[in-house]
């Protein structure tokens, strides 16, 4: 008789469990509360203006394509975009940078224009691509709670660079320790934003992010972010997983410590391994209310959250690329409000990012969808409404400076998301987009394993259990999650 999983929600590490389940030959059932798959990697059309809803920088696209080749399938199908500038940075004084995949123009750009040393610039690019590959396939691509899967060469080189990481250090301070002007010090410290953390708190190892988006750059998707969730709903299906839309998951049937099926508002459903793919602390609130609670996990601080506006815009603004940060000059006061304050500083910094510049169909000839993000506090009961429409002020006003015309007439189309949306339309606890922060240098061990140490045959794989938030730590948290379930059922 065939084994059965159960898969709690589509979003990218749900799609990514179900494929390497299905792949091994177990039937394999995919149940979502909301009637499209890809939680915050969907996609929204509003009068011919289509905006991405959630993540708009693919980074290691290579965790993507390890699915393709597991499935037999040409990673060449997954068709992107080349674009010379990766990212454009805007300062408040008007200074701008263009930043390309290559290195060497970066190190001049930013010697240049910020007048850093060139070697200072590339000394801090090479640490962060030689931390990452120590680091990467130790504690972001492996269990950290089974450690037998940790030894070996790696570990021991891992462990032979262990002053480089700076686990006392933060990332600012190791970035201020790099560069002379604070300008530098907070391009880098953005990174944290990554897992939405806080730079002058969060440890130096988190500077190897930068590895992503400046040494290797951004990898543009030909349709915009939606086309990973759509690539692999065909992977899945390809596989046999079967989805239970609008059906929305009430209960983790149990017996004597171990995993016997779900009950939904249909009825229940059996089988022999469940993949939680929802947020760790509401699957325990929610679906394991009875059951011994990981409270460690649960009193962890967690990472921000955020605010989009999704603009269609009646014009094309050259100046502007796919990928774009605006700076206010108020860095570390802008973290303690998001994360102290549980408020958004009066100038925060932006980051806007134009899809129709990599899709000319996202929107009308002539015009733009623009996604306009600021960082969020989590929901904590705050006046949304009144916030949003407040900051949305102050966001049209910087732009309008940016471009150097007034843009609010401009403004065809508009919609926004806000934490207590993302808390209710994804069932993230506060609206917390990464699960908890990385606001220590223990933080990385408390995130919750990717297997129940309490019942048998329950997994999780999402931005909130190990490794983390953001795309390349879900599909490698379905990676792992996966793994675990194939050595205990030796499959």
């Amino acid at each position: 008789m065939s084994k059965k999983a159960i898969i709690i929600g589509s979003g990218l590490a749900g799609l990514a469990s179900a494929i390497r389940l299905a792949n091994k030959g177990i039937e394999t059932h995919i149940f979502e509360a909301n009637s499209y798959p890809g939680g915050k990697i969907n996609s929204k059309t509003i009068d011919g203006y289509r905006f991405d809803q959630g993540p708009s920088i693919l980074t290691c696209p290579e965790y993507i394509e390890e699915l393709y080749t597991l499935c037999g399938k040409d990673f060449n199908d997954f068709e992107t975009v080349e674009q010379a500038t990766a990212f454009n940075y805007f300062y408040e004084d008007g200074t701008q940078l263009e930043l390309t995949k290559d290195s060497e123009q970066v190190i001049r750009e930013i010697s240049e224009k910020l007048g850093e040393h060139p070697e200072q610039v590339r000394k801090h690019l090479q640490k962060a691509k030689k931390n990452y590959q120590l680091i990467a396939p130790l504690f972001i691509e492996k269990s950290l709670h089974r450690w037998w899967t940790l030894f070996g060469k790696q570990l021991a080189q891992a462990l032979l660079h262990l002053p480089s990481y700076k686990l006392f250090s933060t990332m600012q301070k190791e970035n201020q320790g790099f560069f002379t002007n604070p300008r530098t010090v907070q391009l880098f410290n953005r990174f944290a934003q990554y897992n939405g953390s806080h730079p002058y708190r969060a440890p130096a190892m988190l500077n190897m992010i930068s590895h992503l988006e400046i040494n290797e750059g951004p990898t543009l998707p030909k349709n915009g972010s939606i086309q990973i969730t759509d690539s692999l709903v065909q992977l899945a299906k390809e596989q046999g997983v079967i989805f239970h839309f609008n059906e929305s998951v009430e209960e983790i049937l149990l017996e004597n410590k171990t995993v016997k099926g779900i009950k939904t508002k249909e009825g229940d459903y059996f089988a022999d391994y469940i993949v939680s793919n929802m947020d760790v602390i509401l699957t325990y609130k929610q679906l394991l209310k009875n059951t011994k609670q990981p409270k460690r996990t649960l009193q962890q601080e967690k990472s921000s959250s955020v605010i989009v506006y999704h603009l269609g815009i009646k014009k094309e603004f050259p100046k502007l690329n796919v990928h774009n940060m605006l700076f206010s000059d108020n860095d570390e006061a802008e973290f303690d409000a998001v994360f102290d304050q549980k408020e958004i500083h009066e100038s925060p910094s932006l980051y806007l990012y134009i899809s129709s510049k990599i899709n000319a169909t996202d929107s009308p000839v002539g015009c733009e969808n623009w996604f306009v993000l600021l960082n969020a506090p989590i929901n904590e009961g705050q006046d949304w409404k009144q916030i949003v429409a407040d900051k949305k002020k102050y966001v049209l006003q910087k732009l309008s400076d940016l471009v150097g015309e007034d843009i609010t007439p401009l403004v065809e189309v508009e919609d926004h998301l806000d934490p207590l949306q993302i808390e209710q339309r994804y069932n993230i606890e506060q609206g917390s987009i990464y699960g908890n922060a990385s606001n220590s240098r223990f933080s990385a061990f408390y995130r919750h394993p990717n297997f129940s140490k309490e019942i048998k045959g329950l997994y999780f794989a999402s931005g909130s259990a190990h490794p983390g938030g953001g795309m390349p730590l879900a599909l490698n948290s379905a990676k792992i999650a996966c793994d675990c379930l194939f050595s205990d059922y030796s499959l």
